[in-house]
C-alpha cells in the first residue's frame, strides 16, 4: 500500500514552485549512511515505495532503513479527452516535495559497500539524481 495521509485539512492543493535548497533533512540523522538528492521534483508515493522495496531486498534482513520523506502533496489530473472547465479534478496520487541536499533514505548496521550497491539500486528508482553521503562526526 502506498503512503498517503490519514487525513488532510484541504483536499487539493496548487502546485507550486521547488526552489532553493534543503535546509532541513539535509543530513543523516538517524543512520550511518544516506541517499541525498541532487535534484528538486516531486517524488511519488509509488517512487518512494519502490526504493524502499529495492533496498529492503538487497539488505535481506540486515541493518535498519528509514524513510526520511512522506508524501503529503495531492496532485490532481485531468481525465483525458476532457473539455476545459468544469472545475479542478480530483487528486490522482501524493507526493512528497524534495529540494536538491533532501535526505531521502538511510541505513544503518551494515557495511559501506552493502549500503552503497544498496543505494545505488534505490537511486535507479529515483527520477533525479541521488548520492551516497556518510554521517558526520559530531
Amino acid at each position: 500500500m502506498a503512503l498517503m495521509p490519514k487525513r488532510v485539512k484541504f483536499r487539493k492543493q496548487q502546485r507550486g514552485k521547488v526552489r532553493g535548497n534543503a535546509t532541513r533533512g539535509n543530513y543523516v540523522a538517524f543512520g550511518e549512511y544516506g541517499l541525498q538528492t541532487l535534484e528538486g521534483g516531486w517524488l511519488t508515493a509509488r517512487q518512494i515505495e519502490a526504493g524502499r522495496v529495492a533496498a529492503r531486498h538487497h539488505l535481506s534482513r540486515e541493518g535498519k532503513l528509514y524513510v526520511r520523506v512522506f508524501p503529503d502533496k495531492p496532485v490532481s489530473k485531468k481525465p483525458l479527452e476532457t473539455r476545459m472547465g468544469k472545475g479542478k479534478a480530483e487528486p490522482e496520487f501524493w507526493a512528497a516535495v524534495v529540494k536538491p541536499g533532501t535526505v531521502l533514505y538511510e541505513i544503518s548496521g551494515v557495511p559501506r559497500d552493502l549500503a552503497a550497491t544498496a543505494f545505488v539500486r534505490v537511486a535507479h528508482k529515483m527520477p533525479f539524481r541521488c548520492r551516497m553521503i556518510e554521517r558526520r562526526a559530531m
